[in-house]
């Protein structure tokens, strides 16, 4: 049995990401009010594991996610990249015309603009969680309110879709990182082909700079998957550097960060793992 900790309510897409990456096994979940809650609950038991958005493919990165990586000690230890499809669901017996207001986390609501502009009558309210915002109406027995979440939680919390697959673009695709502390990489990366890392670095303020470090990359054949700068708070014009490298030989990724280290200041790995494949949400067996 593993403890899983997650971002928002039962029934929240981080749930459905830890259960679809840990298919083969059971899960006690730990629903967390913020991202910065997941990493105070590893601290008081080192056998929880972690799972917390990072990017979407719609929204970019989450910003703020970035830095809890570097300044905690949990290990990124793998991935898990999820296709979002939202519904709206409100108890049952009601019709689209009976709903008065539509609530949902702003990122949920933002990635359904076009469908919510056919409800020009309903109010459009923010909300913490998307599968909070079902159990809210499903505990408060509030009609006339319809809930943007997946199918997952309106089953959870029996409510009724009203509407499936409402999100405007159906390339919606969230990324998941899976954090753990290193004392569990044995049991967690056991027969994984490790072919991707992430890591973050400060780089001097001088000309060319990062084009050295790509440079260096590019030589030992290793992959930027992505990068991510963010600035330095009380270093005016300073940036650190989030990067994604994928490889194909581990040995010469390890030579990689060995030539880049004399181009950059505070390295540090965030994780070594493997790669995730894309799952489409409506094929989970939750």
């Amino acid at each position: 049995m593993k403890k899983v900790a997650i971002q928002g309510g039962l029934g929240a897409y981080h749930e459905i990401a830890a259960r679809n990456y840990f298919s083969d096994d059971e899960l006690t979940i730990l629903p967390c009010l913020t991202f910065r809650d997941i990493f105070d609950e590893a601290k008081k038991d080192p056998s929880l594991i972690g799972v917390m958005a990072i990017e979407n493919t719609i929204a970019g990165g989450l910003l703020p996610n970035h830095d809890l990586l570097k300044i905690n000690d949990l290990w990124i230890v793998g991935e898990h990249k999820l296709r979002i499809s939202h519904c709206l669901a409100a108890l049952p017996g009601q019709k689209l015309k009976d709903i008065k207001e539509v609530t949902s986390h702003p990122m949920a609501l933002m990635q359904c603009d076009d469908y919510l502009d056919t409800m020009p009558w309903a109010k459009v309210v923010e909300h913490e969680d998307t599968a909070l915002a079902a159990k809210d109406i499903s505990h408060g027995n509030l009609l006339g309110v319809a809930a943007i979440c997946s199918s997952y939680a309106a089953e959870l919390y029996n409510l009724e879709v009203l509407a499936s697959g409402i999100e405007t673009n159906k390339r919606n695709f969230t990324r998941f990182l899976i954090l753990a502390h290193k004392h569990m990489l044995p049991e967690l990366q056991k027969n994984n082909n490790i072919n991707k890392s992430s890591l973050v670095f400060v780089l001097p303020h001088s000309e060319g700079s990062l084009s050295r470090v790509l440079s260096v990359l590019s030589f030992y054949s290793i992959n930027l998957t992505r990068i991510q700068s963010l600035p330095i708070i009380g270093r005016e014009w300073e940036y650190q550097f989030y990067i994604d490298l994928s490889f194909t030989d581990y040995h010469r990724y390890k030579q990689s960060i060995e030539a880049i280290m004399p181009l950059v200041a505070d390295l540090k790995i965030l994780g070594e793992y493997k790669k995730g494949k894309n799952l489409d949400i409506e094929n989970n067996n939750i």
